[in-house]
């Protein structure tokens, strides 16, 4: 006999869940929770498995194995009508036929809401969502984001527990994108329900999550803060994901005072034994150094490091992101503010060398 996970405030619960499609496995042993009120964010590149996942929870796909729990109920086979967890799709699929009141009141409809209460509920959240003037348009009068205002309102008017999003911010520009991050950050602390939100992008994941989920080919790589996932990637594959790492691979050699010196193909760099305190000389260990804990400096500078020619520049608003290429063709990435980077010449093809401080390393546990 099944029974009914203990974790009280977990209103979503995952057991061993796998979703096979014929011999392909979509989901790989998804065994996770997701806290009541809690901004859960699942990201990866395409194929991942995030959008499978969130179509379980939907109930518009069933696991192959394993049970889903939504609010101590066991889901498997439950009817997507039945487990009012409304979703905001990537493509909107609002009915262009209907006016935006009838797009937001037809799941109202759907429920034999009364016809007072409807036109109650659909106006407190045209209001809420500062759509109220355009009641009584067509959707293809609307712009990219007051559709998606209109999505928002349509799922949440039947004032659900959880929220399922698939990249619904995907197809705005970057100025709306961040205005909408910042309506469904707002949203969510406010109604306090439950938000598990797909997309493929970091910055919209780490900006708005309480807690992210990393995926790659259907397994789980990695769950946690964002500041847990980027200060501490739990695997190599998490690191590169995240694109701001420069991976170090060595052998320990020696010990010199608190530290471990690792051999690399770049020289002999010192790693805290603190950070590896399962490690030992002789042993083999792979570190990142954050783009922004790198250093720059000319390449006569006498501190250790790694001779690097530039090869090009990304501005990132108050910062700007460096990309050096060493002798041996390999990438490494310095982010730093532009008043530092004044005083050096980065210009495309300068030779400068890339360092930094021991403390900044973090050990990859061994895979």
């Amino acid at each position: 006999m099944t029974m009914t996970p203990t974790t009280s405030d977990a209103i979503v619960k995952l057991d061993g869940v796998v979703k096979k499609f014929g011999d392909f496995v979509a989901v790989e042993r998804a065994d996770f929770e997701i806290g009541r009120g809690e901004f859960l964010a699942i990201m990866g590149s395409s194929g991942c498995g995030k959008t499978t996942t969130l179509r379980m929870l939907a109930g518009l796909e069933d696991p192959t194995e394993g049970d889903i729990w939504l609010d101590g109920e066991r889901v498997n086979g439950k009817a997507t009508w039945d487990r009012d967890t409304p979703m905001v799709w990537q493509s909107l699929a609002l009915f262009p036929f209907l006016t935006v009141r009838e797009n937001v009141e037809f799941s109202l409809k759907m429920r034999s809401v009364g016809k007072a209460e409807r036109a109650e509920r659909v106006h407190k959240w045209l209001d809420r969502m500062q759509i109220v003037e355009f009641a009584d348009r067509n959707i293809s009068q609307l712009s990219g984001g007051q559709r998606q205002r209109v999505a928002l309102a349509r799922a949440l008017v039947t004032e659900p527990e959880i929220l399922l999003l698939d990249e619904p911010l995907s197809a705005l520009d970057a100025h709306l994108k961040v205005r909408m991050q910042a309506v469904l950050s707002n949203l969510q602390k406010d109604l306090g329900i439950t938000f598990v939100y797909v997309t493929h992008s970091m910055s919209e994941a780490f900006s708005m999550a309480d807690r992210v989920v990393i995926m790659s080919r259907g397994k789980i790589e990695q769950i946690g803060t964002p500041q847990e996932i980027y200060h501490a990637p739990r695997n190599r594959f998490v690191a590169e994901f995240l694109g701001s790492a420069n991976i170090f691979t060595g052998r320990i050699v020696e010990r010199a005072g608190e530290n471990w010196m690792v051999e690399t193909d770049y020289g002999r760099f010192a790693v805290p034994a603190s950070k590896a305190a399962e490690k030992t000389v002789g042993d083999s260990v792979s570190f990142i150094v954050s783009a922004e804990n790198m250093q720059l400096g000319p390449e006569s500078a006498d501190i250790p490091g790694i001779s690097a020619r530039v090869v090009g520049e990304e501005f990132v608003g108050a910062t700007a992101m460096v990309f050096l290429e060493t002798e041996s063709g390999e990438e490494l990435k310095v982010q730093k503010g532009h008043a530092e980077l004044a005083a050096i010449d980065h210009r495309a093809g300068a030779s400068l060398v890339v360092h930094w401080d021991s403390e900044a390393c973090h050990v990859l546990p061994a895979e």
